[in-house]
């Protein structure tokens, strides 16, 4: 920054700070200004070059799932640099500008933010920049060169008059000009590789004389000196002053000073004329030998210690430390590494995203503590949501990280400082509400003690502890500035162990052949021939075989959550590298849990799948070797997804490119992350390495697909790509909602001549248990004037026991329409107006059943009706191909992790056959004998259920073996010739589709997939195969010829599952409606959430306001359509 810079940054300051009124008129000309200001170029005119890469009002298409597009304005943006989202406060509340300092003021600059967010994911590649600018006042700034840019308390506030000072003014020249200039991850590489090679050249020359071991933790002192002199521990850079001054003129004083002056930091005492130290203690000083050194070599140390140590990286000094202290290791020490953003691939969906999730919550939570209301919060309002921001830290700050072959401590740093960065995230937050900096100076923060890990390498294991405690004083500095932490500053905690982390024994001894002679194996070494000059194996080189006594599995430190990147030892290369007594012991210690074919990673793997079955861990993830995908370690995993104690795959990537540490050479790896239970997860292909493949640069361009991860790592047919079918349209609907109990028609109460407005309502546990046999008043059709004079008894009860609950109602609908339910959902009803019967199937349930049910009788929200009365049809929707469909594409909701049958995903897009006639005939019989014989069994004997009658059909299906109880109920429910309908329906559908009855379930699938995009293609092209026509298609059999490119947009709207609880406490609401949005796809209406909970239109508003904090915090997006507004996740929004 020279003269010049200064003169035109104090004119910009001085004109524009302190400014006032709208963005939209003026932040155009303060960011012109302000290039003028930074020396850097002003953005073109818009529409001057394609897509406009450098400019202001940038058009970006905001997709929506149901194809919606809307357009977007990024105030101002540089492709590859920033977008910048413009805000303008003031110093009083006016209308369209908010008062700095207030809460308002706050929630419209987090708007910003989020809004900026949404931005990015719709762009070609997300800029490593993302600003908001309060014009005149301040900017608010993230950094995202991974992709991710944290949440609002993520930012950096940077004041405009800070323009000032030169850092400032550099990072925004940079930020313009040459953002990667800014990639922490890329500098931070840089200077540990010139910290590396300078301690290598210092070791090598060390240990001709010195025992490496000792030489190693010399070393490490020396490193966390220099560490501690450029953050700040000791002052005044005593340690390279002295090396400067002092021990590189007479290095006879080194050995004895820096002994003097570990000694000092160990124990917090004098250090001449230094003054008192702080007290380090923690084990690294409590040995402080020294050893003398050559002045080149002093001047090798010195060369280390003028070294920008703050920006050391941990996540791969670990790997370079090791090398370097290793004379084995030393020769990789110009090899690659795993790069960082490999390790986070793994750490971010097994640690953060499940703490990420909670911190979700609990921001939506504070948001709405602190806007209940128009005016400022209350001071109660804050104390409530002080307490929330605290207990979340309390939870950051006792939650547990295990990595069981930790190394050199890299994936342990590398969740450190993500879980920082939650944590300062936090902070923040409670600063906002607060008012205060959050400055407290105390080990109660997230702090090495919660990062644990097992290393069977001595040096390993100390650098492991070393790179922690680096990284979590970089954060302690980067927090408090220049303030010391509360001393000792270095605490033993043990938590990195050095022992085996999978096999346990009493001792080992040398074993021993039958003639007593102890037995040996070649050790590996080579040696040239004297005759070939080629490389063969030294005969001398002979290694002791060991017996191990008592083998037995280890155990593991007690955890959260597990991450690691256990040895790459295939099967084949087990007995060479581990030798034959330790695979003995292990596979002994393994025996009938782990196949002897297994590769060496899979012991790790199949330890932690125990451990989350049990519920012992919340998630665990490893990196294996792709061949977990083979026969020979699939099978740890299939068992792993079958158990009675089930887990699954909540992500994986089956081939990834990783650095292998032990030989520097660039591998093939896979990614699998689990939790118990049974759900989908998240399969993530790399489908372009850009880069050398060879070297830690190359960059990966991945894609996302969501299913059920199989064992091979692969997800089944893609059921969530299929299209909705025209012929399937109209058909299906969900069921009303009553809204008030009011409409209930009660016992005392008799409306006999007003039994044209009395209807039987039916839910799902009517179908699958016992009926309730419930009446309700129904005006549906009627005006309010009609619904008096035709039946006034009826109307006077609903005038008093609905009406009140309904004034209060926040929907306009619903309270001006206050003797209507307050879902009538005509579309279903008119559906089923002109048959007699319908067939109605339960949302969420044990098993996909389907009946047939008179249509007078309503089905509630919690039934999809089905709007046709052929039992062809019923047969068909019976069959195991239905089924099987339907549970592939409905997924799990509940407590119960049940199945669920949105129509939207099941029915819409299923294809039906095209049998013969006496196909259909035979099919249709069948259906009738179904649905015929289950009403027969219930009338005969009523206490018998559906639920009942299948939980021991699926027991016959099994081959289980039946208790008396169970013999007897069959006797009575007939259940085995109910088998026997199922199975001749399930032969008569497959002879439909014309194929194999022998099918597994993903073929089934793929062929249902496929013929879905055919029929969809035929549909294109005028060919729809309509299943009612009558109703669908009045007037026509057949479908008008489409004109190609030409498509009507049809409305598909969102169905509810079955009523879930809803839960009580915010927190809980806030991750409940969240989790439905993530199991279902699309778009939805409140209406459509309120339909999915239990007396939720009670929570109405509720709902409503959880539905806004999420879309505040960006979880959520939103558009109107007709006045309704629609919401979805982002990245279904992308997809679309």
């Amino acid at each position: 920054m020279n003269e010049a810079d200064r003169t035109r940054v104090e004119t910009f300051i001085t004109r524009w700070a302190g400014s006032r009124g709208n963005e939209r008129a003026n932040y155009q000309l303060f960011f012109v200004e302000m290039c003028d200001a930074l020396g850097v170029d002003r953005p073109m005119d818009k529409g001057r070059i394609l897509n406009d890469p450098y400019c202001f009002d940038k058009d970006v298409k905001i997709f929506h799932p149901s194809g919606k597009v809307t357009p977007g304005f990024i105030d101002f943006y540089k492709a590859g640099h920033f977008l910048i989202e413009a805000k303008q406060g003031g110093t009083t509340s006016k209308k369209g500008t908010a008062k700095r300092g207030t809460n308002t003021y706050l929630r419209e600059m987090e708007k910003a933010f989020v809004q900026a967010v949404a931005y990015t994911r719709n762009l070609p590649s997300k800029p490593p920049f993302l600003l908001t600018c309060d014009i005149g006042d301040h900017f608010e700034l993230w950094m995202g060169f991974s992709g991710e840019y944290g949440g609002y308390g993520a930012r950096r506030e940077i004041g405009l008059a800070d323009l000032r000072k030169a850092d400032i003014f550099d990072l925004f020249v940079d930020i313009f000009t040459n953002p990667q200039q800014r990639n922490p991850e890329k500098i931070a590489a840089r200077v540990t590789r010139e910290v590396a090679g300078d301690l290598a050249e210092l070791a090598k020359g060390m240990e001709a004389k010195i025992d490496p071991q000792q030489v190693a933790q010399f070393l490490m002192r020396c490193i966390f000196t220099m560490f501690a002199e450029d953050v700040g521990l000791l002052k005044e850079h005593l340690f390279t002053q002295a090396l400067e001054t002092r021990w590189i003129n007479n290095p006879k004083m080194f050995k004895p000073e820096v002994e003097a002056l570990w000694q000092a930091m160990n124990e917090g005492t004098n250090f001449g004329f230094y003054g008192q130290l702080l007290r380090f203690n923690g084990g690294l000083f409590a040995e402080s030998q020294a050893f003398a050194l050559t002045k080149t070599q002093l001047e090798v140390l010195l060369q280390a210690a003028k070294r920008d140590w703050r920006n050391v990286e941990p996540a791969i000094f670990g790997t370079l430390l090791e090398r370097a202290l290793d004379p084995r290791e030393r020769s990789k020490l110009g090899a690659h590494y795993t790069p960082r953003s490999y390790v986070e691939r793994l750490v971010k969906p097994v640690v953060m995203e499940p703490l990420g999730d909670r911190w979700i919550a609990v921001q939506a939570e504070v948001k709405q503590l602190l806007n209940a209301g128009e005016s400022e919060p209350t001071a109660n309002q804050r104390k409530k949501a002080i307490a929330v921001l605290e207990a979340f830290l309390t939870e950051l700050r006792e939650v547990k990280i295990l990595d069981p072959a930790c190394g050199s401590g890299n994936f342990l740093y590398v969740t450190l400082d993500l879980l920082k960065g939650l944590e300062s995230e936090v902070l923040r937050r409670l600063e906002d509400v607060t008012g205060v900096a959050q400055l407290r100076l105390d080990i109660n923060q997230v702090n090495p003690r919660q990062f644990l890990g097992i290393e069977i390498n001595p040096r390993a294991a100390a650098i492991a502890d070393l790179v922690i405690w680096i990284g979590y004083l970089q954060w302690h500095f980067r927090r408090f500035g220049d303030l010391p932490p509360i001393e000792p500053v270095l605490r033993e905690y043990n938590n990195i162990e050095c022992r085996d982390a999978v096999l346990e024994y009493d001792k080992i001894e040398p074993d021993v052949d039958g003639e007593g002679k102890v037995r040996t194996r070649w050790g590996g070494r080579m040696i040239k021939s004297p005759v070939t000059g080629e490389d063969i194996p030294d005969p001398t080189d002979k290694v002791t075989i060991y017996r191990y006594l008592n083998p037995r599995a280890a155990v593991w430190q007690e955890a959260d959550y597990i991450v690691s990147n256990p040895p790459f030892i295939g099967k084949l290369k087990m007995l060479f590298r581990l030798g034959e007594g330790y695979v003995k012991a292990l596979r002994e210690a393994y025996k009938n849990k782990v196949p002897d074919s297994c590769d060496f990673v899979m012991y790790w793997w199949y330890k932690a799948a125990k451990l989350a079955a049990h519920s012992k861990i919340v998630k665990f993830g490893f990196v294996t070797t792709n061949s977990i995908t083979q026969t020979f370690n699939r099978r740890i995993v299939q068992e792993a997804l079958t158990a009675p104690k089930p887990i699954y795959i909540t992500f994986a990537i089956p081939d990834h490119p990783w650095i292998n540490n032990d030989d520097c050479a660039a591998v093939r790896i896979a990614m699998t992350a689990c939790a118990a239970g049974k759900a989908s997860g998240k399969l993530e292909s790399v489908v372009e390495e850009r880069g050398d493949r060879d070297s830690e640069d190359v960059k990966v361009v991945i894609t996302q697909k969501i299913g059920f991860l199989q064992s091979d790592l692969s997800v089944g047919a893609n059921v969530v790509g299929v299209q909705p079918l025209q012929a399937n349209s109209k058909l299906a609907g969900i069921g009303v909602m009553l809204g008030n109990d009011g409409f209930i028609v009660e016992s005392n109460l008799d409306l006999t001549d007003e039994a044209f407005v009395i209807k039987r309502l039916t839910n799902g546990s009517d179908i699958l248990k016992k009926s309730r046999n419930i009446k309700v008043i129904d005006f549906y059709g009627m005006t309010i004037n009609e619904a008096q004079i035709k039946a006034p008894k009826a109307f006077h009860q609903v005038l008093l026991n609905v009406k009140p609950e309904r004034d209060l109602n926040n929907r306009g609908s619903r309270r001006d329409n206050w003797w209507l339910f307050a879902e009538t959902m005509p579309k279903t009803r008119d559906s089923i107006s002109e048959i007699q019967r319908y067939i109605p199937v339960v949302l969420t349930a044990k098993h996909r059943v389907f009946t047939f049910l008179d249509s007078s009788v309503i089905p509630d929200v919690s039934i999809v009706a089905i709007a046709l009365d052929d039992a062809y049809f019923l047969g068909v929707l019976s069959s195991r191909i239905h089924v099987t469909w339907s549970l592939a594409a409905g997924g799990r909701l509940g407590v119960g992790n049940d199945p669920r049958y949105n129509n939207t995903v099941c029915f819409d897009p299923f294809p039906f056959p095209t049998p013969t006639e006496t196909q259909k005939q035979t099919i249709r019989e069948l259906g009738e004998h179904l649905d015929s014989h289950r009403k027969r069994v219930q009338a005969t004997h009523p206490e018998i259920t559906i639920t009942g009658m299948y939980n021991l059909l699926e027991k016959l299906r099994n081959g289980e073996p039946l208790t008396d109880k169970d013999k007897a109920f069959n006797q009575k429910a007939l259940v085995s010739t109910l088998k026997q309908i199922h199975d001749e329906i399930d032969a008569a559908v497959f002879a439909a589709y014309g194929w194999e009855p022998s099918l597994t379930d993903e073929q089934i699938l793929e062929n249902l997939v496929t013929l879905n995009a055919q029929r969809a293609e035929e549909e294109r092209n005028g060919n729809i195969r309509w299943l009612r026509p009558d109703y669908q298609a009045p007037g026509e059999t057949y479908a008008q010829q489409t004109l190609e490119g030409i498509t009507t947009e049809t409305e598909t709207p969102i169905i509810p599952t079955q009523q879930q609880p809803f839960p009580k406490t915010l927190k809980e609401q806030l991750s409940a409606i969240r989790d439905l949005f993530r199991t279902e796809s699309g778009e939805w209406s409140a209406a459509q959430v309120t339909a999915h909970f239990k007396e939720g239109n009670r929570k109405q508003k509720v709902i409503l306001d959880c539905l806004e904090s999420l879309e505040n915090l960006g979880i959520l997006l939103s558009h109107n359509e007709n006045g309704i507004t629609f919401w979805h996740l982002p990245e279904v929004g992308k997809a679309g």
